[in-house]
This record gives C-alpha cells, sequence and structure tokens, in this order.
C-alpha cells in the first residue's frame, strides 16, 4: 500500500528539504546543541542526545502513514539546521499540518523558515491538491504565532487543555490553517517576503 504523501524533496534559494534520515544525527546533535533550545519548556526540541532517539520516533509515524518528516538542509553548509514534518495527516480528506518544526538559534529570524514553509505549502496545494495545510502552537508561544501569522495563515481557534507538556503543565493549542483558495495570495506574499532585504 502506497503511504500518501509519497517522499519528496524540494529545494529552494537557500534550503533543501529532505526526507529526514539517520544520516542526519550528527548535525541534527548539533544543530539542537546550539542555543540550548531543549530548555524552552512550551516547545518539544530534543536534547542534542535524544536526536537519534527522535529521528527514530518520526521514521515510526511514517511508516504508519500520519507523518512525513523531513531535514532542513541549509544550502551555503550542506548541513541540517533544523526538522520538520507534515503531520496528522489526513489522507481521505487531503489535510495535513507542518508542524514539530524547530531550527538552531544561529539560522533563526534568517529567512531559512520562510524558505521552508513556502517550499512545503506549494507542494501540499499545488502537488497533492490538499484543501487545507494546518499550523498548531503552544498558545503562550508568542515567536511561532507571530512567524504562522507572517505566513499569511488565519486563526482557527483555541484548543483548550490539548496537551500535557513534557514538564506537566497543560498546553493550550492555537490552531492555525491556510485553504487552498488562499494559496495564490499567501505564495504571492512569501515570494515577497523572500525578496525583500532583511528577510525574516
Amino acid at each position: 500500500m502506497t503511504i500518501w504523501p509519497e517522499l519528496f524533496s524540494v529545494e529552494g534559494n537557500y534550503v533543501s528539504v529532505v526526507p529526514l534520515s539517520l544520516d542526519h544525527q550528527a548535525a541534527l546533535e548539533d544543530a539542537a546543541a546550539d542555543g540550548d533550545l531543549h530548555r524552552l519548556w512550551y516547545t518539544t526540541v530534543p536534547e542534542p542526545e535524544a536526536v537519534g532517539g527522535e529521528i527514530e520516533r518520526r521514521l515510526g509515524l511514517r511508516e504508519t502513514g500520519s507523518m512525513l518528516p523531513f531535514a532542513v538542509i541549509e544550502k551555503s553548509s550542506g548541513l541540517a539546521v533544523g526538522m520538520t514534518t507534515y503531520m496528522n495527516i489526513d489522507a481521505a480528506n487531503r489535510r495535513l499540518e507542518i508542524g514539530s518544526t524547530w531550527y538552531r538559534k544561529s539560522v533563526q529570524r534568517s529567512g531559512i523558515n520562510t524558505e521552508c514553509k513556502l517550499l512545503l505549502l506549494r507542494h501540499a496545494f499545488e502537488e497533492l491538491d490538499c484543501i487545507a495545510v494546518e499550523f498548531r502552537t503552544h498558545f503562550i508561544n508568542q515567536q511561532s504565532r507571530a512567524a504562522i501569522e507572517r505566513l499569511g495563515a488565519k486563526l482557527d481557534g483555541i484548543l483548550r487543555s490539548h496537551m500535557i507538556m513534557p514538564n506537566g503543565t497543560i498546553r493550550d493549542t492555537a490552531v492555525y490553517s491556510i485553504i487552498a483558495s488562499e494559496w495564490p495570495t499567501v505564495e504571492a506574499n512569501l515570494n515577497w517576503q523572500m525578496e525583500k532585504p532583511h528577510k525574516s
């Protein structure tokens, strides 16, 4: 049985987004150590020594059809600088979420995230014919929410007491989406963001 979506890679000016594998482990361990991202209690970035297990967890979810995980490769260095996924995949309804995304601190606010999202959204709407793409984040994660809103996604609502975080706190989840009819406008906006100086 074919798992939807099938494996693919996409390439932009600054990044390549490729299927995640254990070959990326060393670079991602280094990326996770940059800025001690795992100490941010409201996100779920793995500790450097846990990166291998996180790669295996994501690859396991690929086998069940619920996730398609990627490594984000910085073209200038050739190294994996973060991870992202298509997740909560609903093949029957051609819906998915772009999430479980993190980047090493040194490339945050560099344009890499914007281009990565542009490439994954374009593939979702133009190759997979998705009817909607979701984004979810912690209600209090203002940096993530602002980044999602800059993409052009609209807030669907807040799922209250949605998840138990690793530290035992309860997460309210902000749910955003872009629907197929909005894609041309979102794409034009993202292309403009990539072209203007001081990309973010």
